[in-house]
């Protein structure tokens, strides 16, 4: 058959596959049992005829971009800027998740009083449930240097997922070739879930890039020794201190130590070192033996884990009531709890990222058993963790996605032609991204949480600098929403004031079972306390029901209050709501509060 229409016929192949498995999916949503963005939920309102037509144009598209060719640029600062620039239109998204009200209380409380009490009290009088204090003394170093805004974060938190593109490139550069790299950087942009998670402030994605920084200066340190050394060493302190599931993650790099003691151990392996030394009995002058001298990974092995072992101790040792109570609630509260919040690997691995990623990355398992390519241990070990061990909730195992996108990489080393893998993995990002684009986002922008964005937005444009914050607690409420306050902090500029009162309490056994326990668990910050109270100021309401009245312990305060806008988006799924409600006095000043 002729070349050019065998690659045609191969073309029309993958453009079909790339369809249908979409279609196959969209098909089966309903076995997808994401706790977040399950595509029973997400594709319920979409019209399958024009998303349908959003697919074929991106298979279209990719064809053309990789019929294309294109100047030459530095494939790190291409993958940099591809990466940034995907993740930007999410941004629009909302805190969709609870936990970020956490992370941002404990930035605050740096932002507020500073780095000094912020070290000394974080996990005391800064209350941090099981968080490790790195990422929010980060997001607090944000705000103190450039001001309490989101959109400074979200800058942050996209700016470390595309270092981790570009580290996933460089780590598959260092193990295979460039090509294994750039693709394995590449591929992270087909998992539609990433796209919801980059935005927002948690520290999963943080966290993906401090793992991944920490695999790539090992394996930098090993095979070149010298100030990689140290520079190992501080990346696995960072990992050690920014989220505890990572812990286990890092026993890769004892993986990595093991492969390369394993390859270099015979004469002539890579790594090895060449030096001439003299002939014995050719006299002087004469011929030169080669003399193979193996790099002391032991040596270099044990310096980083050492300078890592002392710096991780002396922030632990400081810590130490901290942390043995949090590793206590880890094991008594969180690790039982990982039943009740599990998801399905088919709905990870197929509906949240893209199924050519899974199966290319499931058939990089045979090729490389086939090569007996020991280095494949490296980025296989992760994944293989996640099975074996059943952890299935996907937030907890994004720091693994690199290796994946590596795995898959590695698979599609079978596709000789280059055209035909630039095409795959063309057709995997244009439709993970419309599948995030016009399926998840408009979803996530459907979220009752998206009432404080909106609100917040409101009272920026109000002449009130201040505002007082009632929330309203019903029986049946699954989330304390005292913690959304914190959320509506973030959105707006205003100074805001928060009077902590349940009228209602779960019982403390469902307290100890809730999987939100922590909210019920809330301490109010000091820097919410009304001290002198202002004279000038608006009202909100966070409430879990449309048109709910202010409590009782309310009414006297605001009595010359109305409401004028009230935000009640509601995507009708989850059944803890969020609606916001705002009043304002019509002479708009008060009594002091």
């Amino acid at each position: 058959m002729n070349p050019h229409v065998s690659k045609r016929i191969e073309f029309f192949l993958i453009s079909l596959l790339t369809f249908f498995s979409f279609l196959i999916l969209f098909v089966l949503r309903g076995i997808d049992d994401n706790r977040l963005i399950s595509w029973l939920w997400t594709f319920s309102s979409v019209n399958i005829t024009g998303f349908s037509l959003i697919i074929i144009l991106g298979i279209i598209f990719a064809y053309i971009f990789t019929r294309r060719s294109f100047p030459k640029f530095s494939p790190s600062v291409f993958l940099f800027l591809l990466s940034f620039i995907s993740v930007m239109p999410f941004w629009r998204a909302p805190e969709v998740i609870v936990d970020a009200s956490r992370y941002f209380t404990q930035a605050k409380h740096l932002d507020v009083y500073g780095i000094g009490y912020f070290l000394k009290e974080w996990g005391r009088d800064i209350v941090a449930w099981t968080d490790l204090p790195l990422i929010p003394f980060l997001y607090g170093l944000i705000f103190k240097l450039f001001g309490e805004s989101r959109a400074y974060i979200q800058i942050f938190t996209t700016f470390l997922f595309s270092m981790t593109v570009v580290l996933t490139y460089l780590i598959g550069k260092e193990l295979w070739d460039e090509d294994v790299g750039f693709y394995g950087g590449l591929l992270l942009l087909g998992i539609p879930y990433l796209f919801t998670q980059v935005p927002l402030m948690l520290v999963d994605v943080p966290a993906m890039f401090f793992l991944t920084f920490a695999i790539y200066t090992f394996i930098k340190a090993l095979k070149r020794g010298g100030s990689w050394i140290p520079l190992a060493s501080f990346a696995i302190f960072l990992v050690f201190y920014a989220k505890y599931s990572a812990w286990l993650m890092l026993s890769v790099l004892g993986v990595i130590f093991l492969v390369y003691l394993i390859k270099n151990r015979g004469l002539g392996e890579e790594g090895s070192l060449r030096i001439p030394s003299p002939s014995r009995g050719e006299g002087e002058g004469g011929g030169v033996n080669s003399e193979l001298l193996t790099p002391n990974y032991i040596h270099r092995g044990a310096l980083i884990v050492s300078i890592a072992a002392l710096l991780m101790g002396i922030v632990f040792w400081y810590k130490f009531d901290v942390f043995s109570e949090q590793l206590r609630l880890l094991i008594s509260y969180q690790k039982p709890g990982l039943r009740r919040w599990e998801e399905s690997f088919i709905s990870t691995f197929f509906f949240q990222i893209h199924p050519f990623i899974t199966v290319s990355a499931l058939y990089s398992v045979y090729a490389a058993f086939k090569k007996k390519d020991l280095k494949y241990a490296i980025i296989v070990w992760l994944v293989l963790l996640v099975v074996m061990l059943g952890i299935k909730r996907i937030r907890y195992i994004i720091m693994v996605f690199p290796m994946l996108t590596l795995m898959a990489s590695y698979g599609l080393k079978g596709a000789r032609d280059k055209a035909i893998k630039r095409f795959v993995a063309s057709c995997i990002i244009v439709s993970s991204i419309a599948i995030a684009m016009f399926a998840y986002l408009p979803f996530l922008q459907r979220m009752s949480v998206a009432n404080l964005k909106e609100a917040g937005h409101f009272l920026n444009t109000l002449t009130e600098e201040d505002v007082v914050v009632f929330t309203l607690l019903q029986e049946d409420a699954v989330v304390n929403p005292a913690v959304d306050v914190s959320i509506l902090d973030l959105y707006t500029d205003k100074r805001i004031y928060f009077e902590y009162h349940a009228a209602f309490v779960p019982p403390r056994e469902a307290i100890e079972r809730s999987p939100l326990r922590f909210t019920w668990e809330y301490k109010n910050p000091a820097y919410y306390e009304n001290r002198n109270g202002p004279d000038k100021y608006a009202v909100v309401l966070i409430s879990s029901e449309t048109g709910s009245a202010l409590p009782g312990h309310a009414v006297g305060k605001a009595a010359d209050f109305h409401p004028t806008r009230v935000f009640s988006i509601s995507e009708g799924v989850f059944q803890h709501k969020t609606f916001v409600t705002v009043y304002q006095a019509d002479n708009r000043v008060h009594k002091s509060f």
